[in-house]
C-alpha cells in the first residue's frame, strides 16, 4: 500500500461509514445502541436528517474527487491515455 493516497483511503472509509449507517437505519437498527424510550422525536429527526446529508457529502465527494469530472480532470486523463497509463 505504498502508492495508496492518503486522501483516497479516508474518502473510501468515511463513504463505506455512511452507507453502512444508511442500510442500518433502512432496517430500523441505530448504529448506537439506544432504546427508543431513550430519544424523543426531534433527535430522531435530526439524526436522520444528518445521517442523510453525511451519506450524500460523503457520496458526492468519493464521486467527485475519484473521477474526470473538472477541466483539468479531463486534461489529466487524457494525458494519461496518450501514455498508456489507462486501461
Amino acid at each position: 500500500m505504498k502508492n495508496v493516497d492518503k486522501g483516497t483511503v479516508i474518502r473510501t472509509v468515511l463513504l463505506f461509514i455512511a452507507l453502512v449507517n444508511q442500510t442500518l437505519m433502512m432496517f430500523g437498527k441505530g448504529a448506537l445502541p439506544i432504546s427508543e424510550d431513550q430519544v424523543n422525536t426531534v433527535a430522531d429527526a435530526l439524526y436522520l436528517v444528518g445521517s442523510t446529508v453525511f451519506t450524500i457529502v460523503t457520496s458526492v465527494m468519493a464521486w467527485y474527487k475519484n473521477n474526470y469530472v473538472t477541466s483539468k480532470g479531463k486534461q489529466q486523463k487524457e494525458v494519461l491515455k496518450q501514455n498508456g497509463l489507462t486501461k
